[in-house]
Parts: structure tokens; sequence; C-alpha cells
């Protein structure tokens, strides 16, 4: 008889596990499946690429993941507890909690300072002032920033820009930091820097990392590549 699996074990191996999530999008008297009863086990500390043309579900396997909207059917389990038909004032708080965010657009608020914009998230967590801007500091020292904290995203290159994201992804301290496209408007070389910090964050601080990305050289940085079509995987690949 095999043994049961604690919820310790589940913890302590799969922070996030996937079992046989579909979306499906109603447009007038059409359904349309963007995952097509996925299944996708990412263990901790893990980094992770996904892959796949345009129309293969990467978008929204992102969602899914990252506790932005909920399955049409089928089970997502974050660090054991199941997420998936929770409302959307405790997936935000999941998200402010668990999950670190870098967009290939940025996302920063072009009237804050790169300080500022770290500090940001902390507030909605109720961290105290002198806290946030003590823990943001930090973070943009760690990512070779700590002279252009009082700068606007305006006064940044793109490449600065994005390691400014990665800082504020970083403010709470999540278990899971999901990268959508991070170098996609980015130089190679810029990317190649922003790429260097994702990998740093992942080997010396132990980071769950999670990237979409088309760009296969990129991929490559990660332990696992996932492959998509029609909402599920049809590959995987391991270093």
């Amino acid at each position: 008889m095999a043994r049961a699996t604690t919820k310790t074990e589940k913890k302590s191996d799969a922070v996030l596990d996937l079992k046989g999530v579909w979306k499906i999008y109603t447009m007038g008297d059409v359904e349309v499946p963007a995952l097509s009863g996925l299944d996708l086990v990412v263990k901790r500390g893990e980094f992770l690429s996904i892959m796949g043309p345009s129309g293969s579900g990467k978008s929204t396997a992102m969602n899914m993941i990252g506790c932005l909207d909920v399955p049409t059917r089928g089970k997502i389990y974050l660090e054991g507890h199941d997420i998936s038909s929770m409302s959307e004032s405790d997936l935000a708080q999941i998200r402010g909690r668990k999950i670190g965010f870098i967009f290939q657009q940025f996302n920063l608020i072009n009237t804050l300072t790169a300080l500022e914009n770290v500090t940001l998230p902390m507030i909605f967590q109720n961290m105290p002032r002198q806290e946030r801007i003590t823990k943001a500091k930090k973070l943009l020292e760690l990512v070779d920033l700590g002279d252009r904290m009082h700068h606007k995203p305006t006064e940044l290159s793109g490449g600065q820009q994005q390691r400014v994201a990665i800082a504020r992804a970083l403010c709470n301290d999540p278990e899971v930091i999901l990268a959508d496209e991070p170098t996609g408007n980015l130089d190679s070389k810029t990317g190649g820097t922003v790429m260097d910090f994702l990998r740093k964050l992942h080997e010396k601080e132990g980071k769950t990392i999670i990237m979409v990305t088309h760009d296969e050289h990129v991929a490559k940085n990660a332990d696992r590549i996932e492959f998509l079509r029609d909402g599920k995987i049809i590959k995987t690949i391991k270093k």
C-alpha cells in the first residue's frame, strides 16, 4: 500500500501544482478553450521556462499561476492550498504575499521614483514606512541601481527600468517570481544583464522562477522548458 503524502511533504516538494486545468472563454455562442486540461508541477526553487506559439495558452497559463484568474474547471494548488475557487480579494492577498511579477512593459509608474515604485507593493501589505524605504534601498542596491533610486522611469534606460521591476517583484519576499517576456523590449546585451540577475536570484537566493518567453536562447537559462500548444504541454526539455 502506497504511503500517503503528508501536507508538509507536499509543501516541500511542489510550490505550484496545476491539475487538469481548463479555461474556456465564451464568445457569443462559441466556446474557445485557452487551456485544455493543463497539468503542470513546479518544484520549490526551480527555474522553469514556458514556450509556445501565439495562441498556445502561455498568457492564460501565467494568469492561472499568478492568481490573476481562476480556471473554468480543474484545480490549482499553491503551497498545498487550493486557490482555484478563491474570491478576487483572497487572490489579491495571495498575489501580494506569494508572487512577484516582472512584465515585458515594466509597468512602472512614471510619476514615481525608482525607490517609490519599489516601496509601493509593500504599502498594501501594511509594512511600516521606514521599513519599506530601508528594504527598497537594499533591493535597488542588489540590482546595481543604488545610485539611481531617486530617478524616475523616464530618466532610466530600458534595462535599468527592468531592474527596478525586478527589485519591485522581490519587495514582499515572494516564493514565486513570474517573468512575462522579461527581455522582450530589450536589446540582446541588456537582456543578457537582466537574465544574469534572474539566474542570480535562482542560484543564490533560491527563488522559484517561472518565465514565459518566445526566445529559445533566453529559455535555455531555465532548468526545464515546457512547450505549450492548444492549451496543453506537448514537450518537456530538462537540463
